[in-house]
């Protein structure tokens, strides 16, 4: 529309600059008043005139053509001015005209370093966004993967919590059972080496009273019969039976000793275990606490 503005009004200047309207103006305005009388002048001033009447009819139209109250209001001065002062008003108008095209000029090239800084700002706030949901998607996996850890970690605890509450009432049984062993090893191995004392000191006795031999060769037919040689019992028979007590008396110590060795080495297991899972709860305890902590930071 100013483009088109400026076009009309420099088209109005082109006819009213042109001979039919200036050339006549002042050749024929000037003396108009002193040669009213005058047929060729009244002609020229007639032809003047109309020349102007155009150029407001003009002026009119293109400002109603391109709504511009400006070009009306000029269109109407021009109908009732003297050319001298529509053609000031004219220049003025082209003036301002132009002084009104080099603002928006430089509004638009203010516009355009506007328009591109926002373009800039916008990229750079549209990157922060995206990298701030890049980090918020990253702590929320990482959130998501810390709940799992320490649920994971609680439940270790509470599993060697149960394994060492479970070797520790076994560890007790057993025990009591071998004390138990232990202690009826070591009665049964009395017991028989007394009843061995008993039987070597018997034995010994007899074989020291049937040690006597006949001396002559007759014997009194009533006489009772006397032993040949020392009195052994039943000590000849299936290897006797203080041999037979002897081995029951090994046995018995063998079983103490074996007991007491299953029980050293078992209290040594036991112990190695209750050692090994205090040291691993202790760990997993302070990796629960931890990753607890860090799990709230990044929900804060």
């Amino acid at each position: 529309l100013r483009a088109e503005e400026l076009e009309a009004i420099t088209k109005a200047i082109e006819i009213i600059a042109s001979n039919s309207v200036s050339g006549s103006a002042e050749k024929h305005l000037p003396t108009l008043a002193q040669t009213a009388a005058s047929l060729a002048q009244l002609r020229a001033g007639g032809e003047s005139r109309a020349a102007q009447q155009r150029v407001a009819e003009f002026l009119r139209g293109r400002g109603q053509q391109l709504s511009s109250r400006v070009l009306s209001a000029v269109a109407e001065r021009a109908a009732a001015d003297p050319f001298a002062k529509v053609k000031k008003m004219i220049k003025d108008l082209i003036v301002r005209l132009m002084e009104e095209a080099n603002e928006e000029a430089e509004h638009k090239g203010w516009c355009d370093t506007e328009l591109s800084t926002n373009e800039q700002t916008r990229k750079e706030k549209t990157e922060a966004v995206e990298t701030l949901h890049a980090e918020i998607d990253e702590l929320e996996a990482s959130i998501a993967k810390l709940t799992e850890d320490i649920t994971e970690l609680t439940k270790a605890v509470a599993e060697l919590d149960a394994a060492m509450a479970e070797a520790t009432k076994l560890r007790q049984e057993e025990k009591e059972k071998n004390t138990q062993t232990i202690k009826d090893a070591e009665e049964a191995q009395t017991a028989v080496a007394q009843a061995l004392t008993v039987l070597k000191e018997f034995y010994a006795k007899a074989g020291s009273a049937t040690a006597l031999v006949q001396k002559s060769g007759r014997q009194d037919p009533t006489a009772p019969e006397i032993f040949d040689s020392p009195y052994k019992g039943m000590q000849s028979e299936n290897g006797g039976v203080v041999g037979m007590l002897e081995v029951i008396e090994s046995d018995f110590a063998r079983l103490e000793a074996d007991t007491k060795a299953a029980e050293a080495s078992a209290q040594k297991e036991y112990d190695t275990f209750m050692t090994d899972s205090k040291v691993d709860k202790e760990a997993k305890t302070k990796d629960i606490e931890h990753k607890t902590a860090k799990k709230q930071d990044e929900e804060q």
